[in-house]
């Protein structure tokens, strides 16, 4: 296919693979300074933005859509967070992000950064393509890497570019381009997932509760004053058809009850989903002139919301090494990515294990098991180092952080 007539050939600087909001966030960060891009999508623009997904945004990634000037819509339909609660033993404890480290998070989905940012790139005049397929990016370790495309009405496209970045998620066709002995790939699967559902129902609470149980781990997040969306641990293979509205909801009252009597508001489930859970990472993050950003170059478990955080923060930090490149330091500019990126990256990811391990209960668990989590939760809320460090690790690390 590679050698097969095209009917347009576009050079810019950069391709970009992937128009989730870590290709769409590059891609406005590079315009921004004069850059042009093309981004390709296998997927429609209503595909992305009806795939609903939870998201807690870091305050310096809220704050970069506004000031980079996305749109200022986080502040007006987001609700920033100054805190969590976790629950267990029966009873609530509140972690203060606020107080004990200054900083909060913001509630606001996924799926309306990703809008922002495309309204955004068709505010700008930015060129984005999706619904696209049979995609090829060739000739990534020459200086002239190409992209080759067809567009929906079956016409035949080429990009001819300086540098390619594989923004293309978890499945990603990039990460592939990488030579397989010359690849590392660190991953871990997890004997557990995530029920999931999307409610109509009031919030049951004004910021997230994480419930640890002897029935097991539940997470009660919001959505919007209406609609609310909650998960429960669940074994990999189930099946949400399995699972009638009366039994999902004497699932999550359990793992939430308590001495304080608390209870979810209940109303009719609008979505069930089941989410395995994966950690990954490759490396290198970079090859010849391609490199890779987001889940196509690491996955994290969704317990500490990282992942939507470590896609924008990696684009925050490639912007930055393509700009160096395309100017006056050249490509010796992109070997300062993969370990600016993948210090943050690593750090995600032992969170994200820490708090999975720390609130799930493991096929085989023992009643010591059960005891010992009991008192790491314990240590965690008991201590002002244990809130501390929750709090510092769950809002995030600021770029000017150590290191």
């Amino acid at each position: 296919m590679a050698d097969a007539a095209v009917d347009t050939v576009a050079s810019v600087p950069v391709a970009v693979i992937g128009a989730g909001p870590a290709g769409l966030m590059l891609a406005h960060l590079l315009g921004r300074a004069g850059v042009e891009t093309i981004v390709l999508d296998t997927r429609t623009r209503r595909e992305i933005e009806t795939t609903q997904r939870a998201g807690i945004l870091e305050a310096d990634a809220a704050r970069d859509l506004v000031e980079t000037g996305v749109c200022d819509r986080v502040l007006r339909d987001g609700h920033e967070h100054e805190g969590i609660e976790l629950r267990f033993g029966g009873r609530p404890h509140r972690i203060h992000f606020k107080q004990l480290v200054g900083a909060s998070v913001w509630l606001y989905p996924q799926t309306d950064v990703f809008i922002d940012l495309a309204d955004a790139r068709d505010r700008d005049g930015g060129t984005v393509h999706f619904g696209v397929k049979d995609t090829e990016v060739l000739d990534i370790t020459t200086g002239r890497p190409r992209v080759r495309w067809t567009a929906p009405d079956g016409t035949r496209h080429e990009i001819r570019a300086r540098y390619v970045v594989g923004a293309d998620g978890s499945r990603s066709m990039c990460r592939d381009l990488v030579p397989e002995d010359r690849r590392v790939r660190y991953g871990k699967e997890y004997p557990f997932a995530w029920f999931g559902i999307l409610a109509e129902a009031p919030m049951s609470g004004p910021e997230l509760i994480y419930a640890h149980s002897e029935h097991g781990f539940a997470l009660i997040s919001q959505r919007t004053e209406t609609v609310q969306r909650m998960y429960f641990q669940c074994g990999p293979d189930e099946s949400a058809d399995a699972w009638p509205d009366d039994r999902i909801w004497e699932t999550l009252q359990a793992r939430v009850a308590g001495q304080d009597g608390f209870r979810l508001k209940e109303g009719p489930v609008l979505e069930k989903t089941v989410l395995r859970f994966r950690s990954f990472v490759q490396e290198p993050m970079r090859w010849g002139a391609m490199t890779l950003a987001g889940d196509a170059a690491h996955t994290v478990p969704p317990t500490g919301a990282r992942g939507l955080n470590l896609a924008l923060h990696d684009v925050k930090v490639l912007a930055d090494v393509l700009l160096r490149a395309l100017g006056s330091a050249g490509e010796a500019a992109l070997d300062d990515y993969q370990p600016r990126a993948l210090q943050r990256i690593w750090r995600a990811q032992n969170f994200s294990y820490w708090m999975t391990q720390l609130l799930h209960t493991a096929p085989g668990s023992t009643p010591f098991d059960l005891r010992r989590q009991l008192g790491e939760l314990d240590n965690v809320v008991g201590t002002r180092a244990g809130r501390t460090y929750l709090s510092e690790q769950y809002t995030g690390w600021p770029v000017g952080s150590r290191g």
